[in-house]
């Protein structure tokens, strides 16, 4: 799946034209987060989260990249190992509305589900479109296959929701949450990511971040439920 994405990426570059003006520049725009602590003493502790998002938007049509990694350890022993690779591409059918197709590829060592990958197509509506505020809805139908901790696979057909908000509450500082729900015959993944940024200098911003994801079937003496608090430089391009 990322090498499927890199490669889409790869040649959305090479076909795009060569970007001479201000304007052709902002049809590009993205932003790399990288979080990083470390401790020591009678435990050692290290953590690591980090992201890229890169977007293309030429004309009705919008194409966006998302990557993220988040890694924990104690005493040199991974805690927690969790990846992220998305794509999601739009095409705009009125000033409203507009039509999606998606790929999810989804890891996590310590889960249930040690990989996730689901397609998805569907409708989106931009509810809220306004200086402040944004708020758009989606809503499709697609196919997941997971990989599981006890070496089983499964294959099956979703329904997928999803909610975007942002909410500008200064020149300097914005309020995200994503809310996003897949739900199948064997298993409904949820995830939440509840984000803060404020501006630091120039396009460098500070980013306090929430994530919740939520599986409701899973093995045996594993939790549903994984959260993660991070807290990150963002620089915005």
């Amino acid at each position: 799946m990322l090498k499927l994405s890199i490669t889409a990426l790869a040649l959305i570059s090479l076909a795009a034209p060569v970007l001479a003006d201000e304007e052709a520049e902002s049809l590009w725009s993205g932003n790399a987060t990288l979080g990083y602590l470390a401790t020591s003493g009678n435990t050692d502790n290290s953590n690591l989260n980090t992201g890229f998002d890169l977007s293309y938007t030429p004309g009705i049509w919008k194409h966006a990249l998302a990557l993220r990694a988040i890694y924990a350890a104690e005493d040199n022993t991974a805690t927690t190992e969790s990846y992220r690779a998305g794509w999601n591409s739009e095409r705009s059918i009125t000033d409203n509305d507009f039509l999606f197709g998606r790929l999810d590829w989804r890891k996590n060592r310590f889960s249930t589900y040690e990989r996730q990958f689901s397609q998805t197509i569907g409708y989106g509506r931009r509810l809220i479109s306004s200086e402040k505020h944004k708020l758009n809805v989606t809503a499709g139908v697609g196919a997941r296959q997971s990989d599981l901790a006890d070496g089983t696979t499964g294959s099956e057909t979703i329904f997928r929701g999803g909610l975007t908000y942002a909410w500008k509450l200064s020149d300097t500082a914005e309020f995200n949450q994503d809310l996003a729900a897949e739900v199948g015959d064997k298993n409904t993944y949820v995830e939440s990511i509840t984000a803060l940024s404020a501006q630091l200098v120039g396009n460098l911003a500070l980013v306090a971040s929430y994530t919740v994801k939520h599986n409701t079937d899973v093995l045996p003496l594993t939790e549903k439920t994984d959260t993660f608090t991070a807290l990150s430089l963002e620089y915005r391009f």
